[in-house]
């Protein structure tokens, strides 16, 4: 998944934003949908708000981050 920083204020995470299209099952209309993830980093101070970047899911590191950068 791609998508964009929101907050790199924690030391070792990022907050991530991805946003998606999705088709309605009754009036075929397509509409954006937005979420926020948790993400795992080596250090935030490489990364700045609203640069894209690639997670991908991996094993829970804490109660909340569930995914990890790709470098």
């Amino acid at each position: 998944m791609i998508g964009t920083i929101t907050s790199n204020k924690m030391q070792k995470a990022l907050t991530v934003v991805v946003y998606t299209t999705k088709l309605h099952a009754k009036y075929k209309k397509r509409f954006k949908t937005k979420k926020s993830y948790a993400v795992a980093c080596t250090d935030s101070t490489k990364f700045t708000i609203g640069q894209e970047v690639e997670i991908q899911p991996s094993i829970p590191v804490s109660k909340t981050i569930r995914f990890r950068v790709v470098e």
